[in-house]
């Protein structure tokens, strides 16, 4: 049994074979009660090329390759900006100190550290896979449509989206309680430039592959 988007497609398919107007057909969806995203994807099943009959568009597959790149990639964004995030707390922490924390010294050293570390590794091999998946998507542009890519794509504007609203709440409470110091502030500042960054940076690539 079809689903309603083959039966879709079908249509779309029939349609231009008759040599039927792109515009005519999106119009006479749109009237059977089809959204316009709904129907402009079904005709975009098709290539826009002088042929007898309808010649369908090359589709992304999801391949275990470009499952495993896709993850290191994310995981290695990840990585990369909670332990930025983490190291720049620390600074702050140390040339803000909590009075209220006596005994924090010691373990803001190894936290430090662990987020050296971690950039050391995880930044470059972001670096490295970004570029890397980049040129492949270069020449095959088909690639930008990846089922993974995308649910990747949104899930970190989910994840950038949930920090920046958590961060903010925490700048509104602070404000209310009287408790806005330049340590929090900074704090506050650091989260809305990382989160912000990713969440622009990954907006701004969808809107472009929805451009394309």
């Amino acid at each position: 049994m079809r689903s309603a988007t083959e039966e879709l497609e079908l249509f779309a398919k029939e349609a231009l074979s008759r040599g039927i107007d792109r515009a005519a057909i999106t119009k006479a969806m749109s009237d059977a009660g089809w959204t316009l995203e709904q129907a402009r994807a079904a005709l975009d099943a098709y290539a826009d090329v002088s042929f007898p009959i309808p010649v369908p568009k090359p589709r992304p597959q999801l391949s275990a390759r470009e499952a495993f790149l896709y993850l290191l990639l994310f995981t290695t964004l990840y990585l990369s900006c909670y332990h930025l995030g983490s190291l720049l707390f620390d600074l702050i922490s140390r040339a803000y100190p909590d009075p209220a924390v006596t005994t924090q010294e010691r373990w803001v050293e190894e936290s430090m550290r662990w987020s050296v570390a971690y950039l050391v590794i995880a930044f470059p091999a972001f670096g490295f896979l970004a570029r890397y998946i980049a040129k492949d998507v270069a020449r095959h542009p088909v690639k930008r449509l990846s089922p993974i890519r995308r649910w990747l794509t949104y899930l970190t504007l989910f994840i950038a989206a949930g920090a920046l609203i958590g961060d903010l709440a925490t700048l509104v409470y602070n404000v209310l309680a009287g408790e806005l110091t330049v340590r929090i502030s900074l704090k506050v500042l650091v989260v809305i430039l990382i989160a912000g960054t990713v969440f622009g940076f990954y907006l701004n690539d969808l809107r472009k592959e929805e451009r394309e």
